[in-house]
C-alpha cells in the first residue's frame, strides 16, 4: 500500500507562481513512478508531469513544459511540482498519484491516488 497527501493550493493571480508538495509512505512506494494530474471542474482528469525516484527523469505535459517543474526528494519521500507563469487555464484540483508502471500519463495505471489539491488561478 501507498499513502498519498498533497498540499501548496491556493488561489493565485495569473504569472504568479505556487509549489505543491506530495508526502509518500509505504514499504513500495520507492518502486512507484510518481505523476502529478489535474481535473478542471466539466473535464477529464489530465497528466501533468511524472518522476521516478530512481533516476529522477522527469516527464511533462506539452501545456506545461517550461512552466513547471517536478523534483522528488528521496530522504523526504516528498515529490514537488514547482509552478511558474500560472494562467487562469490552470485551475484545478492537482492530485499526486503513483504507479509500478515505468512509463505512463494514462490515469488509469495510477493505482494510488491522494485526495487533491485545489489551485485557482484569476486573471
Amino acid at each position: 500500500q501507498v499513502q498519498l497527501v498533497e498540499s501548496g493550493g491556493g488561489v493565485v493571480q495569473a504569472d504568479s507562481s505556487l509549489r505543491l508538495s506530495c508526502v509518500g509512505s509505504g514499504r513500495t512506494l520507492s518502486r512507484h513512478l510518481m505523476g502529478w494530474f489535474r481535473q478542471a471542474p466539466g473535464k477529464e482528469r489530465e497528466f501533468v508531469a511524472s518522476i521516478s525516484w530512481s533516476n529522477q527523469y522527469p516527464v511533462y505535459a506539452n501545456s506545461v513544459k517550461g512552466r513547471f517543474t517536478i523534483s522528488a526528494d528521496n530522504a523526504k519521500n516528498t515529490v514537488y511540482l514547482e509552478m511558474t507563469s500560472l494562467k487562469p487555464e490552470d485551475t484545478a484540483v492537482y492530485y499526486c498519484a503513483a504507479t509500478i508502471a515505468s512509463y505512463s500519463r494514462a490515469t488509469r495505471d495510477y493505482k494510488y491516488w491522494g485526495q487533491g489539491t485545489q489551485v485557482t488561478v484569476s486573471s
